[in-house]
């Protein structure tokens, strides 16, 4: 299963690679800069489950996930928000698969990851 980080803390996003990584999930990155396009990344990447965090510099995660829904190529994939805010309810009326609230456990993420593919 392949999942894609759309997390713009890089310390964030190198813990989260490494954890995913160990447990045998491919793992993509948006690189987290400024202008570079979330979408195109997306496409390009093809994941199963995209982790996306709410709150990022240059974009909001509730913009991406509206826009990922929207289009009719990337609305399959798999969705998972994350906050350090409760904001559950709002993502998954947005259309969020998943919600996680921050500091989460690992296994906790590891479990909701692959819950995902059984759906």
């Amino acid at each position: 299963m392949k999942v894609m980080l759309i997390e713009d803390d890089r310390t964030m996003r190198a813990l989260l690679k490494t954890l995913l990584e160990l447990e045998k999930f491919t793992v993509a990155s948006w690189s987290g800069q400024p202008g570079d396009d979330i979408l195109t990344q997306v496409r390009a990447e093809k994941p199963d489950v995209l982790l996306l965090d709410v709150h990022l510099r240059s974009i909001n995660g509730f913009d991406v996930l509206r826009d990922v829904r929207a289009d009719p190529e990337l609305s399959p994939i798999r969705v998972l928000m994350t906050s350090g805010m409760d904001l559950k309810e709002e993502c998954v009326a947005s259309g969020a698969n998943g919600f996680l609230l921050k500091p989460y456990a690992t296994n906790d993420l590891i479990d909701m990851i692959r819950a995902q593919s059984a759906r």
